[in-house]
């Protein structure tokens, strides 16, 4: 790959936050000057159902030889961005108590019909995190239960639904973030579990995962010594590759979690954060803040680290046929001339029938 090609699908790796409710100058020119591997939406540039289907519209196009993940965090309860006229849904922790995996799939299908009608294509759930520590506020009842068994019914049920509907699904958080104390928002976790509790625990819904075929696993701003005693896991060789690649034998998608989150932010500046990232074995970096300075030093210093050795271009390439090859599976479609008007989206949005299943899951609050 010559060096002006690499410059120009670097960006590919990169997952991207912005600030206000429509893309930015700034994205726009990064977008042409490495690519873009897709965007992530917070509340802070979402105003209503229309606008939503404008900044996909235009998002999903930033890069014509290549489609852009437009994605976000959709769980249910605490963690949606999204709310009315959206559906808003109970936390996943009732899913789990209800034992019912015919209303999770219910749920998973109505959440990727809402998502599909404002052009949303990956979502960033299920946690697969098992919660086993009451203590670990930041995810709580987000998990969907604390028996390892139950997460991996659940969490393959949700993947299973929509990625049968065409969203394309994220387990998080590898290799799991179900016994911290600390949030990773804030501060690094410990986990000081051995490798084989790991394996007979947190790893079984990841493994459920991949039997699902589920599209990405996000990484865990976690510290794990009896895995990695220098490295948090998103950084580490032995948790990305050895492990989640070559041990769990996953063969899509490994993004990491926002790369700005103090867990990493505090100990190593973003753009090296990035590039020990993807040479662990993340496939994209999540930088999330929208400070467009930072992502742009981010792509800058993954070209030099291939230049100068430090990062091996054959890691790049692995990583870009990767993303190549989800998109093929989730974003091949034709892609609509227009973004949907405001009747369609007021029909597809927060529907009786979609209410109603969120009635029932609030029934296990």
């Amino acid at each position: 790959m010559s060096p002006l090609a690499l410059r120009r699908k670097m960006g590919q790796l990169l997952i991207a936050g912005f600030t206000g409710t429509q893309i930015p100058v700034e994205l726009k020119s990064l977008a042409k000057e490495f690519g873009l591997g897709g965007v992530i939406l917070f509340a802070r540039n979402i105003v209503e159902p229309e606008q939503i289907a404008e900044v996909s519209f235009e998002a999903a196009r930033l890069v014509p030889d290549m489609p852009v993940w437009v994605s976000v965090d959709q769980e249910g309860g605490r963690v949606a961005r999204l709310k009315a006229p959206f559906t808003e849904w109970p936390p996943m922790a009732t899913l789990g108590r209800s034992g019912d995996t015919r209303l999770t799939e219910r749920f998973a299908r109505a959440l990727a019909a809402e998502l599909k009608a404002v052009g949303i294509t990956l979502d960033y759930t299920p946690v697969l995190d098992v919660f086993t520590n009451p203590k670990n506020t930041v995810i709580g009842d987000r998990a969907l239960g604390q028996k390892a068994d139950e997460v991996a019914r659940f969490g393959s049920a949700i993947i299973r639904t929509l990625q049968r509907e065409g969203i394309a699904a994220c387990g998080k958080h590898f290799p799991g973030h179900g016994d911290t104390a600390a949030d990773s928002h804030h501060e690094l976790p410990l986990v000081e579990h051995p490798p084989e509790r790991l394996r007979e625990v947190e790893f079984v819904p990841f493994t459920a995962a991949i039997e699902a075929g589920v599209a990405t696993i996000m990484t865990a701003h976690v510290f794990v010594p009896s895995l990695d005693d220098k490295h948090p896991a998103t950084l580490s060789k032995h948790v990305v590759t050895d492990l989640l690649r070559t041990e769990l034998k996953y063969e899509g998608v490994i993004l990491s979690d926002d790369l700005e989150m103090k867990a990493i932010a505090a100990t190593y500046a973003v753009p090296s954060a990035a590039v020990l990232a993807i040479d662990a074995g993340c496939d994209g970096a999540l930088i999330c803040s929208g400070d467009h300075e930072t992502q742009w030093a981010a792509l800058e210093a993954l070209v030099h680290a291939v230049e100068d050795g430090t990062l091996r271009l054959a890691r790049v390439e692995d990583a870009l046929t990767r993303q190549r090859r989800a998109k093929e599976r989730f974003l091949a479609s034709p892609v609509a001339a227009h973004a949907p008007t405001r009747q369609a989206l007021r029909e597809a949005l927060g529907r009786d029938d979609h209410r109603a299943i969120a009635g029932e899951m609030a029934r296990f609050l």
